[in-house]
């Protein structure tokens, strides 16, 4: 799991989370047999844009049980950015984002709650998922387990603590996610290995509002739309992505085939119709939800392989770019054709920390096996013009990375950090891509 902290002034961090199967083969030969062990690690990240040419610095790193899901909450709790985590211990767990020393973060926890025995707590979701949370809304998070079962949890935010609500039965098999409306926390969605997609009324759990079997094998991703009131993305085992409208659930919107189970879906942070989707074997995809809805054959506007992996984990920066439109003069001994780390094009970086083996990709091109299809729709060129260039200006730094929302008015979502991370190859790639405001596409750049 890779998650990027969504609060002004913290958006520069990023969090991994891992999962690792001890065999019992993997065991010294003359220790006694041992049933497999679930182990993980929490990775804390800090984004340094003039950090080449791996940008992203470690700052934290905790042994856990095995992670399968974390997110930020949306909102400051007691003051404080907080992550949940769900483990293979079955457990959920906060934990508080604090300064350190030399500016720097670091996570401390503070509550845990275990949800069932013998049981993988597989996901979670904040109830804060859209923009904005009303004075008198609670603070909640919903979860799902290996054994099936929902259970709805409630933030005491003095502590901050956790504690149960309500746990109930949800699916014959594992459920795989669950997930909230964001426009209305009452009302839950979940996907399990029955292939079932179902919502739930949280406060009348015991049968479910509605039921669909539109997904030919098991639902593992849901996420409601944080900027469209009914809309609705779910990914499954099948490969396919539907679009659903929340107030007519017989059939989706749209049906857009990704060649690969996909595991995680990320609505990005302000672009309302770019939709990521984290597609297991078939690497990444970036979906145009209007081109989708509309019926159109190119809805996947980047579709981005990476061989000998399997991509788990994804999500979008809420960093964003601001152009600065100030010119200097060039100085005697300046190389106007020199690159700094902003015009650095395509693929960033893919930091070497998660891997027992250090391993550092610096572009696009085939390094490593990334090479992404319709590669220009990932290029950034920011380069200083031919006029610039010409009367001897050069741009202060051609444009600056932004951590808070007062800039948003200036803001070119044409550029965008996205990160993933992957089985087998254990690597956390990060990524800029551009696309325009219709979508990610190379025909339009």
């Amino acid at each position: 799991s890779v998650e990027w902290c969504p609060l002004a002034g913290c958006r520069h961090l990023l969090a991994c989370g891992t999962y690792q199967l001890w065999k019992p083969e993997d065991w010294p030969a003359d220790g006694e047999c041992q049933p497999p062990i679930r182990l993980g690690r929490l990775y804390l990240y800090s984004w340094n844009e003039d950090r080449s040419p791996c940008p992203l610095v470690e700052v934290q790193r905790r042994d856990t049980s095995a992670i399968l899901d974390m997110k930020w909450c949306h909102v400051p709790v007691a003051g404080h950015p907080l992550l949940g985590v769900a483990d293979a211990s079955g457990s959920i767990e906060l934990l508080r984002l604090l300064p350190s020393e030399q500016d720097t973060w670091t996570l401390q926890p503070c509550s845990r709650l275990a949800l069932e025995k013998q049981c993988l707590a597989l996901s979670l979701d904040w109830s804060t998922g859209k923009a904005g949370r009303a004075s008198d809304q609670p603070l909640k998070i919903i979860s799902s387990d290996s054994k099936g079962q929902l259970h709805l949890l409630k933030i005491l935010e003095a502590g901050p603590g956790l504690q149960a609500v309500v746990t109930w039965r949800a699916h014959q098999f594992e459920a795989w996610v669950a997930a909230f409306n964001y426009w209305q926390t009452e009302v839950v969605y979940s996907g399990g290995d029955d292939g079932l997609l179902k919502g739930w009324d949280t406060r009348m759990p015991d049968t479910a509002a509605f039921s669909s079997r539109r997904h030919s094998m098991g639902v593992c991703s849901i996420q409601s739309s944080p900027h469209r009131e009914n809309i609705l993305a779910t990914g499954s085992y099948d490969e396919h992505v539907l679009l659903w409208d929340t107030r007519s659930l017989r059939q989706p919107l749209a049906d857009v085939p990704v060649q690969g189970g996909v595991w995680r879906l990320k609505w990005h942070p302000f672009q309302r119709d770019l939709l990521l989707a984290a597609c297991m074997h078939g690497g990444f995809k970036i979906i145009n939800y209007q081109m989708a809805a509309e019926g159109e054959q190119e809805a996947i506007s980047l579709s981005c392989p990476l061989p000998n992996s399997l991509v788990y984990g994804i999500d979008w920066s809420w960093l964003y770019f601001c152009h600065l439109p100030q010119t200097q003069p060039s100085f005697p001994g300046s190389d106007p054709e020199a690159r700094t780390a902003d015009q650095d094009p395509t693929l960033k970086v893919a930091d070497p920390s998660p891997a027992p083996s250090s391993e550092c990709l610096a572009d696009s091109d085939g390094v490593g096996g990334t090479t992404p299809q319709n590669r220009s729709k990932l290029e950034a060129p920011l380069q200083p013009s031919a006029e610039d260039k010409k009367d001897g200006r050069l741009p202060t730094t051609g444009i600056k990375i932004c951590d808070c929302d007062q800039d948003l008015e200036a803001a070119d979502f044409d550029i965008n950090l996205l990160a993933t991370c992957s089985f087998y190859n254990r690597v956390l790639h990060l990524w800029k891509s551009r696309c325009t405001t219709a979508g990610v596409d190379a025909e339009q750049m």
